[in-house]
């Protein structure tokens, strides 16, 4: 059995994501990104700015990155900023080796240090996999859009499940912008 190495990504991994992420958006209604799907250039530019604000990690094992996970904005009004929306990818070899649960513990992790709220996921259903691992960590649907994308020929719903990371607060602080956390902590997140 290999090890793996979490860690954050940087943009020299974009290359990677790339390579990771495509089958999603070409073959799968997984993502409703459509052909072609994005290069690494774009992906860097993803890292760049997100990776600014809120996580953005990668999974290394045997040498290669196997799979990545990250927080985005959840929506664009101000209220939103203690909530995120999260997302996990494999490369196909990577598939239950429990590489996606080890992603998702560390980003959450984070996640809370940072001072967010609750985490959102939009999973396009059927997609039980997924449904699995966000169930496992606590997700609860919320409820589902009926017929909200268009892709591979067919009309898709899209599941959105809720994640409590912390109780609200009556006064919240602000939460702190991922390039802000201290590496001390980050690595702590990391290799708990």
């Amino acid at each position: 059995m290999s090890t793996v190495e979490y860690r954050v990504a940087t943009l020299a991994d974009a290359r990677a994501i790339a390579a990771i992420y495509a089958p999603y958006v070409c073959d799968t209604a997984i993502t409703f990104e459509i052909d072609p799907p994005p290069d690494a250039d774009e992906l860097a530019a993803r890292v760049a700015r997100i990776g600014a604000i809120y996580p953005w990690l990668v999974a290394v094992s045997d040498g290669e990155i196997a799979g990545y996970a990250y927080a985005c904005e959840n929506r664009t009004r101000a209220a939103y900023r203690w909530s995120v929306d999260a997302a996990v990818y494999l490369r196909e070899s990577a598939h239950r080796r429990g590489i996606g649960r080890g992603l998702y513990e560390r980003l959450f992790a984070l996640l809370r240090v940072q001072g967010f709220v609750n985490a959102f996921a939009g999973i396009t259903l059927p997609n039980e996999p997924s449904i699995a691992l966000h169930e496992a960590f606590g997700f609860r649907l919320i409820g589902v859009h009926r017929d909200v994308g268009w892709k591979l020929g067919a009309w898709r719903d899209v599941g959105w499940w809720q994640l409590s990371l912390a109780t609200p607060a009556t006064e919240p602080a602000e939460p702190i912008a991922f390039r802000d956390l201290d590496a001390a902590v980050v690595a702590r997140a990391l290799n708990p």
